[in-house]
This record gives structure tokens, C-alpha cells and sequence, in this order.
């Protein structure tokens, strides 16, 4: 045999033993799920018959305590009225169908009795002992010698004096309450505290006893039948051999009845628990089979094509060698080209560089007149402070020095704004406070502002406004849009810059100006694209390029229209949310 054949041998043996785990699998599943159904079932059929069985003794106990209330108890108790106690009993029992009615005295004694003998003497019985203390008593036994299956009640009798004077004793035959129960689809019986079978609706198992020392049952000759039992997914299972209409493998159930001191107990068969789960088996194993074929069709199928596929690799490999040099020619096209982009990239970035020194050289002349007017003023106020120390007016001195550092602080706060505008920096997107960085923006653009005659409308709020951006980059966007606004009203009369933030989402910042407003609105973002005279000192056509780019990579927009009077740029930014932080 070849060793392909023989693989595929292995493999189909395989796949059959996986088959067959998985149908076993599948019927002991669906098994125990149809003897839990059978016992939902079993349980529900028991407990009807338990309810029936104890409503039909209710009917006698009922009996014992109307008749225990009657005249003839007390003339009984007074040792009268025998014979025609009896014929009462007897007209009772027949009508109730209970098999004896009787009545004992203080002793336990029988004085009076539908169909026994008077004289017998019940007092060792549980249930007259407690019928003779005042309370209802009940028990079960066989009746002699009527000989037959019996269920007592026993009510108490009281005398004028309110002490017990006897007690009536109803017995019911089970013979006529189990002819009512025949023919039932159920195995029903009911034993007592010895497992001893006192009432049933299968006429087999009567006065039948477990066996002591193992499981089964066992007559009262004493040959037991066959009888085996077991447990399976939490549920008792008996094998039985016990004749035709018995079942041979039951689900067997039980119900403990305390008023009756009863335990009920059905007998269920399992064959078509059995049969379902052997059809889904077998079904699962079908569908299984039959996969399986199409798998192995398509296994022959897969592995025919692999034998055409092998010719066709040796002709493609030909042609591979071939491709593979012009790969190589590829890859060093594509190292060239990034190389170049990084060239570019890095030009790019010190173009950038050059628009900020750029601006800052435009902004240079209002940065100077901002730090000197300080400077000039902390010069008086140190001459002043000197005066006044040698006056002995030491808080006039103190006064001026506070003005001095005031001034200082904002000489300061200056000269960090030009140097973080002028630093070449990348910082990732984080928590930016919106109002900062227009503060800051407007105090390096202000000197130049001043100068030009420029009024400059910003009222900002005194809460900050959180933004995503970078804080630098930012400023960046909005020198560069206050810087071209100063820009454009060089030759206007009315020289006006306006600054308002607009609420909403995501949020709008508008930088307006009165100058003549832009030519071509949809170049002005392109690259290289200016309408400033030529020279370095008048730029290069980039910023606002550049800006449109910060703005895009911190998910905002900038956008340019004309109005009555001037242009409007409007930046939108996003605020800063909890899942943006996330």
C-alpha cells in the first residue's frame, strides 16, 4: 500500500471516532435534557395524584368529626345504645363507602362498629391514643379481620364536662379508592415510613417492601424481582422486571406527604426520552457523514488542482527571477524618492522657521517701543522711590517699587512670548487654554499696532476657554493672521483690528481688518502665494500655508472671505473634551 493511501486511511478512521464522540456527546445531552423535561412531567403527575389521594381521605376524616358531635356518642359513652349505634354505622359506612365505622371508649376499647366486632381493643394505636388525648389522629395498617387495606381517622368525643369520652374511628378501604385510579399512565404508589407499598394504581406492586440491605423491592414471601438502580445528570433510574405494565428502565420521583405520613413516589418511562435522543444522534452523525464526504471530495478535488498548480510554479518561477531584478530596480527608485521627500521635508521646515524670523523682524520695531516705554517708566519710578526714602516716606518708596515690578513682569512676559514664538518646536496636541493664546498674540503684535495708529477691538473673558492644539503652534496661526491684518491697512485711513470669539461647535475666532481686502480668496492658502511686493523683507508667500497646515493637523480650518469693509479670516478650533483626553 502507498503512503498516501495509507494517510487517508488514518485520517478517515479519525474523523469516524470524532463522528462517534460527537453523536454520544449529543445523546447524552438530549438524554438528560428529556429527563429533566420527564421530571417536570413526573413531578406534576405526582403531585395530582398526591392531591387526589388526600382529598379523598378528607372526605372520612370529615366524617369522624361530624359523627363525633352526634347524640349517639354520648349514649354510647354512657354504655347505651349499642345495637342501634351499630345499625347507624353501618348505614353510614355504606353510604360513604368507607370500610368501618367505630366507636371506642375512654380505654381503647371498640364499644360499637359498622361491620367489625365489638369488644377489640385499639388502644395501642397511634392514632386512637391521639383521638384520646383531644386532637385529630390518623393512621394506616391492614384491617382485621375485615382483611383489608385500610386509612384511619380518629376524632375525639366530648363529654358535657369537656373531657374526651371516646373517640369515633373511620376506616377507608383503599381497594375502592384505588379502582378509581386504574388504567392511569403513570406507575403511582404511595409506602410508609418502612417503604412499604400501601396504596398504588398497579395492582403489582401492593403491600410490597423494599428489600433490606439493597435496592428492590421484595413480597411478603420474600422472592424479590429483578431490580437495579442508578444515577444519571442528577436523576434516579430503575431497572425493573416486573411484568407487562411496568415499565423496564423508569425515572423514578419522589414526594414526602407529612399530613397523610405518606411518601408518594411514580414510576416513568424512559424508552422515549431514549428514542429521541438516539434520532438527534443520529441525526448530528448523518449530517456529520455527510460533510465529511463533501470534505474528502473536496480534499481529492483540492490536491488534483495542487498537481496542476506544481507545473504551473516551475513556469512562474521562470518568470519570477526576472520580475525579482526589476524589483530591485524599484526599491532603489523608491530609497531615492525618500530621500528626497526627507529633503524636502526638512526644507519645509526651515521655510517655516524663516516666516516666524521673518515676522519677527516685521514685529521687531513695536517690540523695541514696547520694552523701552517700560523701561523709561521703571527708571522714573527707581528715581522716585529714591526721592521719597530720602523724604522718610517709605510708603510712597514701596508704591513705586511695586510699579517697578509690575513692569518688570510684563517686560518679561514679552520677551517669553517673542522667544517661544521664535523657537522651532513640534508639540503633540493637548489641553490648550483659547483665551492665553490670543492674550499673548495680541501683546506681541501690539507694539507694532501702536505705532500704526491701529485700534485694536479684543475684550477677552476672564475664563479660559479649553481648546485641542498646541499651545505654540497655535499663537503661531494667529501672529501670523494679526501680522498680515497690520499688513494690509498700511495704505488705509481707518486703521481698525477686530477680534471676537463666536460660541458654538467647533468654536470660530474671526481677525478683522480695514484694509483693502484679498484679491483672490481661494489662493490665498496656497503655497508661495502673495500679493506683497517682491523682496525677503515683504515674505515669501508661506504663512498662511503654514497655518492652514497647523490648523488641519489639530482638526480645525481656517477661511478667508471679503466684507463691507476689509477681510475676515475665521479659525475654527475643537474644544477640549473628556474623550479627546481618553
Amino acid at each position: 500500500m502507498s503512503r498516501a493511501f495509507v494517510h487517508r486511511a488514518v485520517i478517515i478512521c479519525v474523523f469516524l471516532s470524532a463522528v462517534a464522540a460527537a453523536s454520544a456527546g449529543v445523546w447524552r445531552y438530549a438524554y438528560l435534557q428529556a429527563l429533566d423535561q420527564l421530571a417536570r412531567q413526573g413531578e406534576s403527575d405526582l403531585a395530582l395524584a398526591s392531591d387526589r389521594l388526600q382529598g379523598q381521605l378528607q372526605r372520612f376524616r370529615e366524617l369522624a368529626v361530624f359523627l363525633a358531635d352526634h347524640p349517639l356518642s354520648d349514649a354510647l359513652a354512657g354504655g347505651l345504645g349499642v345495637e342501634e349505634s351499630r345499625a347507624l354505622f353501618l348505614d353510614v359506612a355504606d353510604k360513604t363507602d368507607a370500610l368501618d365505622v367505630m366507636f371506642v371508649d375512654g380505654a381503647g376499647r371498640v364499644l360499637a362498629a359498622a361491620r367489625g366486632p365489638a369488644g377489640s381493643d385499639l388502644g395501642a394505636t397511634g392514632y386512637v391514643q391521639r383521638a384520646l388525648q383531644g386532637a385529630l389522629g390518623w393512621g394506616h395498617g391492614v384491617a382485621k379481620p375485615l382483611d383489608g387495606r385500610a386509612f384511619y381517622h380518629a376524632a375525639p368525643s366530648f363529654g358535657a364536662d369537656g373531657k374526651v369520652q371516646g373517640a369515633i374511628v373511620v376506616a377507608a378501604g383503599m381497594d375502592g379508592i384505588e379502582d378509581a385510579w386504574r388504567g392511569g399512565l403513570r406507575a403511582v404508589f404511595f409506602t410508609d415510613v418502612y417503604g412499604q407499598v400501601f396504596v398504588t394504581n398497579r395492582s403489582e406492586l401492593v403491600l410490597w417492601q423494599r428489600a433490606a440491605g439493597g435496592p428492590g423491592l421484595a413480597p411478603p414471601d420474600g422472592t424479590a424481582p429483578p431490580f437495579d438502580s442508578y444515577e444519571t445528570g442528577g436523576h434516579e433510574i430503575w431497572r425493573l422486571g416486573w411484568g407487562p405494565y411496568l415499565p423496564q428502565n423508569a425515572l423514578h420521583l419522589v414526594k414526602h406527604l407529612p399530613v397523610i405520613g405518606l411518601t408518594g413516589e411514580v414510576l416513568i418511562d424512559v424508552s422515549p426520552a431514549r428514542q429521541l435522543a438516539k434520532l438527534q444522534a443520529t441525526v448530528v452523525a448523518a449530517l456529520c457523514l455527510a460533510f465529511g464526504a463533501l470534505l474528502f471530495l473536496a480534499t481529492e478535488r483540492r490536491r488534483t488542482l495542487a498537481r496542476a498548480n506544481a507545473q504551473l510554479e516551475d513556469r512562474v518561477a521562470r518568470r519570477t527571477s526576472a520580475l525579482s531584478e526589476i524589483n530591485t530596480a524599484l526599491r532603489l527608485e523608491v530609497s531615492e524618492r525618500k530621500e528626497a521627500e526627507t529633503a524636502l521635508a526638512r526644507a519645509q521646515a526651515d521655510l517655516v522657521q524663516a516666516s516666524k524670523l521673518s515676522a519677527l523682524g516685521k514685529m521687531s520695531a513695536g517690540i523695541s517701543h514696547e520694552l523701552n516705554q517700560p523701561l523709561m517708566a521703571i527708571r522714573s519710578f527707581a528715581e522716585n522711590a529714591g526721592l521719597f526714602l530720602e523724604r522718610g516716606k517709605p510708603e510712597r518708596a514701596q508704591e513705586n517699587l511695586g510699579r517697578i515690578s509690575d513692569m518688570a513682569r510684563r517686560m518679561g512676559r514679552i520677551i517669553k512670548n517673542l522667544r517661544a514664538f521664535s523657537t522651532q518646536q513640534t508639540e503633540p496636541m493637548t489641553r490648550v487654554d483659547l483665551i492665553a493664546v490670543l492674550d499673548a498674540a495680541v501683546e506681541m503684535v501690539s507694539g507694532r499696532a501702536e505705532a500704526m495708529g491701529v485700534t485694536v477691538d479684543y475684550a477677552p473673558g476672564s475664563a479660559p476657554i479649553w481648546v485641542k492644539g498646541g499651545e505654540v503652534r497655535l499663537g503661531q496661526v494667529f501672529v501670523n493672521l494679526m501680522t498680515n491684518a497690520l499688513d494690509a491697512m498700511t495704505e488705509s485711513e481707518e486703521r481698525r483690528l477686530g477680534i471676537s470669539i463666536i460660541d458654538g461647535t467647533p468654536l470660530r475666532i474671526e481677525i478683522r481688518d480695514s484694509g483693502p481686502g484679498v484679491e483672490a480668496p481661494e489662493k490665498v492658502f496656497d503655497p508661495f502665494y502673495s500679493t506683497k511686493e517682491v523682496g525677503a523683507s515683504e515674505g515669501m508667500g508661506l504663512g498662511l500655508s503654514i497655518s492652514y497646515g497647523i490648523m488641519q493637523s489639530f482638526g480645525g480650518e481656517i477661511r478667508v472671505h471679503n466684507a463691507e469693509q476689509g477681510a475676515v479670516f475665521s479659525v475654527e478650533v475643537q474644544p477640549w473634551t473628556e474623550q479627546v483626553a481618553a
